[in-house]
């Protein structure tokens, strides 16, 4: 087997690690949910060594994910863990997760399950991060999201781009709130919560770029 690999992970990573940096800045022990092929875990376990970077995904994309990992022989990154949201939910309790590509592939049941599994997985006052294409107000927020929205109900009708407000309703539910709404290249979306937390007023910013 070859050890996979995503383009535009190498592409997003730099943008990604910057919004990382400050959202989990005081946390120490991270969830990916999804770990895809394992490039963003090596790239930021390796940029934040005081994380301890938890890798999961379905079981046939294990093998991968431990590729890049044994190669990096990182001390912060244990193995992967199988995780479906549809599944048994880990026992040990995160301060923080992160999710990259992954609720537009899910069906929406399955992104309820997500949010609705959240409180139990993660700690009282975690943070969660959550990077991809996003549609805003109902709408695609470009004409090539809206073209990657289309392709994605081709191939699977259950697919799509998620509205941020119809995801940001589901995490409310869950006890978190919105801190962040960063704008990133390609027409993406970072969006953070915390946990029990208030906030007055959520950051927005802008991105410049290209990389998906």
């Amino acid at each position: 087997m070859d050890k996979p690999h995503a383009p535009a992970c190498d592409r997003n990573r730099e943008p990604i690690l910057a919004a990382l940096r400050e959202h989990f800045a005081d946390r120490r022990d991270v969830i990916e949910i999804g770990s895809g092929t394992g490039q963003h875990a090596v790239h930021f376990a390796a940029a934040m060594p005081h994380l301890r970077w938890q890798c999961s995904d379905r079981e046939q994309n294990l093998a991968g994910i431990r590729m890049w990992l044994d190669e990096a022989a990182l001390p912060n990154a244990p193995p992967p863990f199988a995780f479906d949201v549809n599944g048994p939910w880990p026992a040990h309790r995160y301060d923080a997760a992160f999710s990259a590509n992954t609720l537009h592939i899910m069906g929406w049941p399955e992104v309820e399950h997500l949010f609705a599994g959240l409180p139990d997985l993660l700690a009282p006052d975690a943070k969660l991060v959550i990077y991809g294409p996003f549609n805003v107000g109902g709408r695609p927020t470009s004409e090539s999201n809206a073209a990657f929205d289309a392709s994605l109900k081709a191939g699977a009708p259950h697919r799509g781009l998620r509205d941020v407000e119809a995801v940001d309703a589901l995490a409310r539910r869950a006890g978190f709130v919105m801190v962040a709404d960063r704008a990133m290249p390609a027409n993406n979306r970072c969006l953070a919560w915390r946990r029990g937390g208030e906030v007055s007023e959520v950051s927005v910013r802008t991105g410049r770029g290209a990389a998906r």
